[in-house]
């Protein structure tokens, strides 16, 4: 008894993607002892899948009318927001469309079946028939709002959301009282998020153990790969910064990476970019010579909207499940996956482990089924300091490139040594 309530306590000390991680590991143990009789465990991860289907809708729409009313500038044409909203999306659809390339190069969904996990899967969340772009963009306006939330068509949702927060943000005195309700909504949301993930390691365990006992160690295999492939996109996006320095702002990219590491490796420890803001935005101001204005306007803007690392992982995970379901994804479904995984990336900004909940909707527009997320959910946790780092490395990159086309940007700090910066008077 005593050694029972041991391990309870230990095992609320420790973090969460420890539990996580530990499920994982368990699973993978379970899944190659007992085998194929390891497929009993199959439905507490249905069940675990289930309650995150459920939170998708209210989750996707409350949070991307969060993000739209949040944009205090949303409303004016001014040259610097409208600079900025358009480079945070470029930014974001160039670097998913990175990690496409990669994934395709390293395919490391092949040699893989999750078709026992099709009982969770998402053709019970209605999607988008790939008849063609035109046939989509028309399809994703709904002609009637209320029923694409009940039944949960998820690209209409997203318009609606998006609709709905720029409407909003139309208001006069009543904004106020409408986003403060949609905030209280939204703390509510997330705390069902919350206590979701807490199931978390029990999915993970219970997936694994499933897919492990069926198929054996090749699921190591092809989970080692699907992590080389997101390293290998995330290298490439982060040197690709450097590329845009060097082109857009017509810099030498070395001072930015040399005085990055300072928040970078907050971002890196914490997994969080609204945790490393502070940080960055004074090594943007203080160290890299971005003026204030557009580092306090920008950088903000872009934790909220620019999520090139979230985007780059989405984007590679679609096409490994598509290659684990044998499922030949088209031209307009790699479209597609541009489209959500970028407009999914803002939505998940501030969200605890926000990349597992646009996942579905990522998948579920292409017709993929969703039953192996919880599977990738024990790496999901060492991943997201990467995406972290290369998200607010994104955003410092477009804020510097931005400030330097406003010609604000103060050259000579930025190519000035950090030990050389020691007077208030260089700050």
């Amino acid at each position: 008894m005593k050694l029972v309530k041991k391990a309870k306590n230990f095992y609320g000390r420790i973090e969460f993607w420890q539990k996580v991680t530990a499920g994982l590991v368990l699973g993978v143990l379970v899944g190659l002892i007992f085998g194929k009789d390891a497929a009993v465990l199959r439905p507490v991860g249905e069940l675990f899948m289930k309650l995150i289907k459920m939170i998708i809708v209210p989750l996707i729409f409350i949070s991307v009318v969060v993000g739209i009313t949040g944009i205090k500038d949303s409303s004016s044409l001014s040259r610097l927001s409208v600079k900025s909203v358009v480079a945070f999306l470029l930014t974001s659809s160039f670097a998913i469309v990175v990690g496409l390339i990669t994934v395709n190069i390293i395919r490391p969904g092949d040699g893989i079946d999750l078709s026992l996990l099709d009982s969770v899967v998402a053709n019970d969340m209605p999607t988008t028939a790939n008849s063609g772009m035109l046939s989509i963009l028309y399809d994703a306006v709904p002609s009637n709002a209320l029923n694409a939330l009940v039944s949960g068509h998820l690209l209409q949702v997203v318009f609606f959301s998006f609709f709905t927060g720029i409407t909003i943000n139309q208001l006069g005195s009543e904004k106020r009282t409408i986003v403060a309700g949609f905030n209280l909504a939204a703390n509510i949301v997330f705390k069902m998020v919350h206590l979701i993930l807490k199931l978390a390691p029990y999915g993970a365990f219970a997936l694994t153990a499933s897919v492990v006992g069926t198929q054996g160690i090749v699921t190591l295999q092809n989970l080692g790969l699907l992590v080389a492939s997101l390293i290998a996109a995330m290298s490439v996006q982060y040197l690709i910064f450097g590329l845009m320095i060097l082109v857009f702002a017509r810099l030498s990219p070395i001072p930015f990476y040399k005085k990055s590491i300072e928040y970078q490796s907050l971002a890196f420890s914490t997994s969080s970019s609204k945790a490393a803001l502070p940080t960055t935005m004074d090594v943007c101001i203080r160290k890299l010579g971005i003026s204030k204005n557009c580092t306090s306007f920008v950088l903000p803007l872009g934790s909220s909207i620019n999520m090139d690392g979230t985007a780059i992982y989405a984007g590679i995970c679609a096409v490994f499940f598509a290659q684990a379901y044998h499922i030949e994804l088209s031209t307009i479904d790699y479209i597609l996956i541009i489209i959500t995984s970028t407009l999914g990336s803002i939505g998940a900004a501030g969200v605890p482990s926000g990349t597992l909940l646009i996942l579905p909707m990522v998948l579920a527009t292409i017709n993929v089924p969703i039953g192996g997320i919880a599977f990738i959910a024990g790496i999901d946790r060492i991943l997201d300091m990467l995406r972290t780092t290369l998200n607010i490395t994104g955003d410092a990159t477009v804020t510097l490139i931005i400030d330097a086309s406003e010609k604000t940007l103060n050259k000579k700090r930025y190519y000035t040594d950090s030990a050389k910066l020691t007077t208030e008077e260089d700050f």
